[in-house]
């Protein structure tokens, strides 16, 4: 649920900052789960200000670029070079001074900064309506209508308005505070402030000129309704505060009528519902089911098959609205509505869960009336949103307003001891606090007496029904975090997360790789001398040789852990195992020798590794599916698993450095390698006579542990949907995959969320020395929904580079 704090601040006085306020519904119960702020448009237009053009004049260097001198408040003149066509002295515009952010409709944000044009200086920009944000149009600048002074801030000439929003994430039982005005309720009663309820006492009936008459036959589905009409009324746009306040919290604002029943809804939490009364036939309204099966057509253009159980608004012949859950469409609100009857009502929750559930329809009426609404509130709320509709649409109060209450929902009355009061808190409170916030809460309090007292609670509070309740409101409001704890509590251990631990990070590790049909090994530190002359990427020169010596094959410290990984893979392979995946946490020694006057100092050093390799088929065959030999995908994507599982962020990928690596990729996190990837080069199988592929990775595992992070950060899903868009590229062999991806990042990083190659074709109808890459790349803008013009645009911009900088042919 999300809440405006400006509006909250109708209701109420807060002099408190949005984060004060967050922090305080929290500890009430209304936990924010996120602050936001709404702007107009993006950015607000700040830095933009009004301003008058003095003087202009042809740039001496460029025909269609104009010289022009503007006054833009302050007495501060400066000089821009406008392209547009239509820029003349006189003129007031709007200009972008040094240091402003534009978010136009359409491409990059565009920072304005001092510069030269054709070798004239530039100190802004006299801007079009698209380059604002503002719309489409740009046939010239925005020429102005105003009196305003020069460097009147944009924001103001165009009464744009800068909003936080609150999202709440409302518990179930929480249906008071459902609306600004039951989150006002909580604050006023925490603050102890009075709060302001709208203003209704200019309700009055105009004429009697258009009266419906309501009846009710199912009183227990629908305990009350009420209902009025209004004649005259003109359907637009709703104006601008209004729009803002429902865009302020998530809402696309429709049309006055329609705006305002969603305005009251989530002002006081009353639903109210709009009908065309000129197609409510039979000048009746009746309430109640109709036979299961029958067919309705919903707002959504949906046929759907009532249940019998349904509450149904109808007219004298036909269904007109599943009752309080969603409107039909042919009793709706359009453009030609001139007359409108306006219902509130309060329906049995029961009955408005059970019709949402069954048809899936999920709506913010449907949302609070299932939780229990104020019954209370159903006429006060009717006569507000006729008074907004008066204001706003014009138009007449042409009925008396009809109520039909036959059974008044009571208060719930019990009795409160303040000894329970004392025991379930911990803690002794005041009687003063206790009897001042539930007065606060509307909660009656009676028959006081030194034991106790006796409590009546609104309907609308269906969490307080017993003694508990008022307990737990009273903590509420209390503070739980000033309640003494107990000397008694204790903890052996309190912190945010664990310390790292090496041993336990490991085991997680080696559990990981197992899941995924790996089989660890543990192999002897001593190997043979040989190996560092058929490594390149170990020195024979870093050898640490053993002087005792047990045998020549294990006379040295390895320098690296391929040597062994490959013995185990060659013993199994002799005893026709071909299929093998294994991995090694191990240590590697290393000699450094430095030159010291005389002297030569010689210096020792271990490192840590895992090492994982591949070699065979990547499972068994069977009757199923055939056998697939395992390829560098393979290792790759395990890499990318225990990459996730050490929260390392790969901030880069580059074509292999490894000598001992035919291919492959090393992997790099800020300016530190993390590990490197690939096929085995001949010569090291050969020496142990391995007949088939082996893939290899090396992991530094001290790099990795030291850059652990064992908290998880976390991000909100983006509200605006992501797009795939896919391009087939024929490039020349030795083009990398990695060499497109930063290219592609490189011209369009904001939009480009993800790219990926889904297909990879080699053969003789594209070339001997060509490949073709099928990539798709998903785009996603967290400010808006990406329009195809947008798309289009991004995408020819990539084709375009990837052209001209790869000499690639796009297959289309």
């Amino acid at each position: 649920m999300r809440i405006s704090y400006n509006w909250l601040k109708d209701f109420i006085h807060l002099p408190e900052t949005p984060e004060e306020i967050a922090q305080k519904l929290t500890q009430l119960g209304l936990e924010v789960e996120h602050i936001g702020t709404y702007e107009s448009i993006r950015g607000n237009l700040q830095g933009v200000v009004v301003g008058e053009v003095l003087a202009c004049q042809k740039h001496p260097n460029a025909d269609k670029l104009s010289l022009t001198k503007v006054a833009i408040g302050n007495e501060q003149v400066v000089s821009i070079v406008c392209g547009a066509s239509n820029v003349q002295a006189g003129q007031k515009v709007l200009v972008a001074t040094i240091g402003t952010t534009l978010y136009p409709s359409q491409g990059e944000p565009l920072e304005i900064k001092k510069t030269k044009i054709r070798g004239e200086v530039s100190e802004g920009m006299i801007c079009a309506e698209d380059e604002l944000g503002l719309g489409t149009s740009h046939d010239g600048i925005l020429i102005l209508q105003t009196d305003l002074p020069n460097g009147t801030p944009a924001a103001k000439l165009l009464g744009l308005i800068t909003d936080t929003y609150f999202e709440i994430g409302l518990t179930p039982n929480r249906a008071d505070a459902a609306s600004h005005l039951g989150v006002a309720r909580d604050l006023k009663t925490l603050f102890n402030r009075p709060i302001q309820l709208p203003d209704i006492q200019n309700f009055a009936i105009d004429n009697h000129n258009l009266i419906i008459e309501v009846k009710i036959e199912n009183t227990k589905a629908c305990p009350r309704y009420a209902g009025i009409t209004l004649t005259n009324v003109v359907v637009k746009d709703s104006p601008q505060w209004l729009q803002n306040r429902l865009k302020s919290i998530g809402l696309t604002p429709i049309n006055n009528v329609v705006d305002i029943t969603n305005y009251v809804l989530h002002e006081l939490g009353q639903p109210i519902h709009a009908f065309d009364a000129q197609k409510i036939k039979g000048k009746q309204i009746i309430v109640k089911t109709l036979p299961e099966g029958t067919p309705f057509l919903t707002l959504d253009k949906q046929e759907r098959q009532l249940k019998a159980d349904d509450l149904m608004i109808c007219n004298a012949e036909e269904g007109m609205c599943i009752a309080g859950v969603f409107g039909g469409l042919e009793s709706g609100i359009t453009q030609e509505t001139t007359s409108i009857f306006l219902e509130s009502a309060y329906f049995n929750p029961d009955y408005i869960r059970k019709t949402s559930q069954a048809h899936g329809l999920k709506t913010d009426a449907s949302f609070r009336f299932e939780r229990g609404v104020n019954p209370e509130m159903t006429v006060f709320a009717l006569k507000r949103a006729a008074l907004l509709i008066k204001e706003i649409a014009g138009g007449q109060i042409s009925s008396p307003l009809i109520d039909i209450y036959p059974q008044p929902i009571l208060p719930f009355k019990f009795e409160v001891s303040y000894k329970n009061i004392h025991r379930l808190i911990g803690t002794a409170l005041s009687k003063e606090f206790i009897h001042q916030t539930l007065q606060n809460l509307e909660i009656e309090v009676s028959h006081i007496s030194d034991t106790g007292f006796q409590v009546k609670v609104p309907p609308y509070r269906i969490d307080v029904q017993r003694e508990v309740d008022i307990i737990e409101e009273l903590t509420r409001f209390y503070g739980f975090g000033n309640i003494p704890l107990s000397p008694f509590a204790q903890t052996s251990y309190l912190a945010e997360f664990e310390p790292k631990d090496r041993h336990k990070i490991q085991y997680q590790i080696g559990q990981l790789l197992a899941n995924n049909g790996f089989y660890e090994i543990y192999t002897n530190s001593l190997t043979k001398p040989v190996y560092t002359q058929l490594l390149k990427s170990i020195s024979e020169q870093q050898n640490i040789l053993i002087i005792n010596r047990l045998s020549e094959d294990l006379e040295a410290l390895r320098q690296s852990l391929i040597p062994s990984g490959l013995e185990v893979i060659a013993y199994n392979l002799n005893r026709k195992q071909k299929d093998i995946k294994i991995f090694e946490f191990g240590k590697t020694y290393h000699k450094q020798t430095n030159p010291q006057g005389n002297k030569v100092e010689q210096k020792y050093t271990e490192k840590s590794h895992l090492a994982i390799f591949l070699t065979g088929n990547r499972q068994a065959e069977t009757w199923q599916q055939k056998s697939k030999a395992i390829a560098f995908q393979d290792l790759y994507n395990i890499l990318q698993i225990i990459f996730q599982k050490l929260n390392l962020k790969i901030t880069q990928t580059i074509p292999t450095q490894n000598p001992d690596l035919v291919y492959g990729l090393d992997f790099w996190v800020a300016n530190k390698l993390i590990a490197q990837a690939g096929l085995l080069t001949n010569s090291i199988l050969k020496f142990l006579d391995i007949k088939q592929q082996v893939f290899f990775a090396d992991i530094d595992w001290q790099t990795a542990f030291d850059l652990y992070q064992p908290s998880t950060t976390y991000q909100e899903i983006p509200k605006f949907p992501e797009v795939r868009r896919d391009l087939s590229l024929v490039l020349d062999k030795k083009v990398t995959f990695q060499e497109v991806q930063n290219l592609a990042l490189s011209k369009e990083k904001h939009l480009i969320k993800n790219i990926n190659v889904f297909d990879v074709y080699e053969g003789e109808s594209i070339g001997k020395d060509k490949k073709a890459y099928a990539i798709s790349f998903i785009l996603q803008d967290e400010n808006q929904t990406l329009t195809d013009k947008i798309i289009d645009k991004t995408m020819e911009k990539l084709m375009q580079t990837f052209e001209k900088e790869l000499g690639a042919i796009i297959r289309k």
